[in-house]
């Protein structure tokens, strides 16, 4: 079996049998083929999958190192290759997994800042986008009385529901954008998320989500309604052109209301999953619980936040406490 093949053959597996997220397959997929690249000589055939030693792979570790990159970007490497070469013992096509013997860089242990509830309500409360203007009925497309259109209208209020929903949720900014409205049981506000590896879970939200989804819901149909090539009927939040939104696009909007409204903060989609377990977590929450709205897998990951709610505790002594 060639390299190439039992790379694609890979490929195959992470997607139909293990429900490995795009994102992860394109990772692994591309750290493999820096590998098959690197034992490769230049105008030569590929070494044979019997012919990998662990010599040639502690080889191709020492040249990530060489190339001064990041901890955790050599760790996912090993990772991959771990996982390629377990596929292939498991195919019958090698005997053993020579990266069975790699050792994985320990990776420092980072406590991320962590919002105060305060702070995020603050943020929150702060952002544009409530209820939709009243509108009159032009002959080619509705406008708002103020002279904005629904494409432009619907932006602010698409916004605030969105971030409102990371919070009030802890959703991964994958799960929010893929969203569908059949997803939302707007009565007991429950959500129906499908996580990594395609794991579905339900979580719930609270009045204020609610409430901005009210607000963006009508702005939502009167985008839709206007002539859009190929609409997006089924997500919940749209883009301009009313397809459904990009990671990439919650991404700028977070960055884009932190200049607005604290612009000494650098936030990212994924800090208000912190916040939300951090804070669940200071409210006396339990742990397994929490490991469940989040959809982890394991709950040492969830155990992340026990540091980042300890961290945030002593900085409130340290402030506080006359004898601190």
């Amino acid at each position: 079996m060639d390299f190439d093949t039992a790379l694609q053959h890979f490929v195959n597996y992470m997607h139909y049998e293990r429900n490995f997220s795009a994102h992860s397959i394109r990772n692994y997929g591309e750290d493999l083929e820096m590998f098959i690249k690197f034992i490769t000589p230049p105008g030569e055939t590929t070494p044979s999958l019997e012919a990998t030693e662990l010599i040639l792979l502690r080889e191709f570790v020492s040249s990530l190192y060489g190339r001064d990159l990041s901890k955790p970007t050599i760790k996912r490497k090993i990772a991959a290759l771990r996982a390629f070469f377990k596929f292939c013992v498991r195919e019958g096509w090698v005997q053993s997994n020579p990266a069975k013997l790699l050792h994985s860089p320990k990776l420092p242990i980072r406590v991320p800042r962590v919002q105060t509830p305060e702070e995020i309500s603050t943020f929150l409360d702060r952002m544009p986008g409530g209820k939709s203007r009243q509108t009159v009925t032009s002959k080619n497309q509705r406008r708002t009385v103020d002279g904005k259109y629904p494409h432009e209208r619907h932006i602010p209020a698409r916004d605030r529901a969105l971030l409102e929903f990371l919070y009030a949720s802890g959703l991964r900014v994958s799960e929010l954008v893929g969203l569908n409205l059949g997803d939302i049981d707007r009565t007991s506000q429950m959500l129906r998320v499908l996580g990594k590896r395609r794991k579905q879970r339900v979580v719930p939200f609270g009045d204020q989500a609610a409430a901005a989804l009210d607000a963006y819901l009508p702005l939502r149909l009167e985008l839709l309604a206007m002539k859009n090539p190929d609409p997006n009927y089924d997500a919940v939040f749209l883009s301009a052109r009313a397809r459904r939104i990009s990671a990439y696009s919650v991404a700028q909007a977070v960055r884009k209301y932190c200049m607005l409204i604290n612009p000494e903060w650098r936030l990212h989609p994924h800090a208000f999953r912190h916040a939300f377990a951090t804070h669940l977590l200071g409210d006396g929450a339990d742990l397994r619980a929490i490991q469940e709205l989040l959809g982890h897998a394991s709950l040492s990951t969830t155990q992340r936040y026990t540091q980042a709610s300890i961290e945030q505790l002593m900085k409130v002594y340290d402030k506080s406490h006359p004898h601190s």
